[in-house]
């Protein structure tokens, strides 16, 4: 399997003339997915004792498998957070898998940690936190997280040793993203949701929060997580006012901008997420609205050294690392993964190769195409807007429509391979919801899925 022979060259020249293809299809058929006993009947069993051949599994990935995705950098995918990694990045992330570079330990890694950093060192700047702030990139906003909240409760134990032992608290909004609640069940933490009826939640809701909480649970608090743009609105939360609330109360504030946090390099809303310079740790996928290729989340604390306090490992092989001459940023330290690659590096050679400006202008084109979206919703008779558009989301019904033709119609674009467009509930309604992400996306596509409704 390791040698090098004429078969593996000329496979080499098909995977890249695929990728070159596909890189350069700016818009790619639209796939939809088929049931695992349909794909099993027409590519039958792959994996066998002695192989099927490269080139009779590369035909059926081409063939068969690809076609049942749907490509997340469709102009007309407008479901979930879709995304729109850049031609760079994607071609820099073969690079990364071609390079083979372990991106644990500066030791192994130096050169392509260093590159993350590079990116990463962008990315804290739009933050406003201080000088001494850093961070790390992660396997997405849900690992993101949960290494933020194992640092805040370590954090929290090491602060009172009375706390060791004790089930903690975590309070956040009914805005909050489902990983906040998930992650919480990982490290055996409660939730407490304010319910804010999905709207920002702001500093005097989380103070009344607090206030009701139990002598008890309020001794159990050791963290609240505000929203920097949440999944289903775009809402983002009022990190100033939650900020004073957090610091009055000594309370780790993490804010978790996993989806919202590329419109921080945007003019234009950037002062919507005032407050979030006095966050303790922050998340934010450059997967999403950096646009960089899966898998690419990243975690920032204000205090480095809290974090590696409570994620370093210990091991005796991995002495080494603690040796004078293997000195340098370990990421590994800093977030729950041991074995990582570097993630974060097809982001660093687009940033280098488009620079920070074209950046910007991409990310504020997805805030522009949500405006003009919500604009020509207002002109038509059929269609209406639940509430203002907010980043890059816009949510609106179908007047008449109940849930079940919202499901239909989704399907009905989706199976024709036109768009995917997906319904969402908000204040126990459902309705449409457009996520905007790619600048590819045109008026004109906009037009035709709202036709699409009449």
């Amino acid at each position: 399997m390791h040698t090098i022979d004429m078969d593996l060259v000329e496979m080499t020249l098909d995977v890249m003339k695929y990728a070159i293809d596909r890189i350069s299809n700016i818009t790619p058929e639209l796939g939809s997915p088929k049931s695992e006993n349909e794909l099993l009947r027409i590519v039958g069993e792959t994996i066998t004792p002695s192989g099927i051949g490269g080139e009779n599994a590369f035909k059926l990935f081409k063939d068969v498998l690809a076609k049942a995705n749907v490509p997340i950098d469709h102009p007309r995918n407008l479901a979930f957070v879709p995304a729109a990694p850049t031609r760079a990045a994607i071609m820099f992330d073969l690079v990364t898998s071609a390079s083979s570079i372990h991106g644990a330990y500066w030791m192994e890694g130096a050169g392509g940690i260093f590159c993350e950093n590079q990116a990463m060192k962008w990315m804290v700047s739009l933050t406003g936190l201080p000088d001494t702030a850093f961070g790390v990139f992660t396997s997405g906003g849900t690992s993101a997280n949960l290494s933020a909240l194992v640092t805040a409760r370590q954090a929290w134990r090491d602060a009172d040793v009375s706390n060791i032992g004790v089930k903690g608290l975590i309070l956040t909004s009914d805005g909050a993203h489902s990983s906040v609640q998930s992650m919480a069940q990982v490290i055996d933490a409660d939730v407490v949701m304010i319910d804010n009826d999905g709207e920002a939640l702001g500093g005097k809701e989380l103070q009344q929060a607090i206030n009701e909480l139990e002598e008890t649970d309020r001794k159990r608090l050791f963290a609240v997580v505000a929203t920097g743009g949440t999944t289903n609105a775009g809402i983002i939360d009022k990190l100033d006012s939650i900020a004073e609330v957090c610091n009055k109360e000594d309370v780790w504030m993490h804010v978790d901008c996993a989806y919202g946090g590329g419109a921080l390099a945007a003019n234009s809303v950037r002062h919507l997420f005032n407050g979030i310079e006095n966050a303790d740790s922050i998340t934010i996928d450059p997967h999403k609205w950096l646009f960089s290729p899966y898998d690419c989340g990243a975690v920032i604390y204000k205090n480095m050294e809290l974090a590696k306090n409570a994620h370093s490992q210990k091991g005796a092989y991995l002495d080494i690392f603690s040796d004078e001459g293997a000195q340098g940023f370990n990421p590994a330290d800093y977030q729950i993964q041991l074995t990582r690659r570097v993630r974060g590096m097809p982001l660093w050679f687009s940033l280098a190769m488009h620079g920070t400006d074209k950046y910007k202008q991409a990310i504020e084109r997805g805030i522009e195409l949500a405006n003009i979206a919500a604009e020509k919703i207002v002109f038509r008779e059929e269609v209406e807007l639940i509430r203002p558009q907010s980043l890059s989301v816009v949510l609106f019904r179908r007047k008449g429509w109940k849930a079940e033709d919202y499901k239909a119609w989704t399907y009905k674009n989706h199976n024709s391979g036109f768009a995917l467009v997906t319904p969402t509930t908000w204040k126990k309604e459902t309705v449409i919801r457009f996520c905007f992400i790619n600048p590819d996306t045109t008026e004109d596509d906009i037009d035709k899925i709202l036709d699409s409704m009449k």
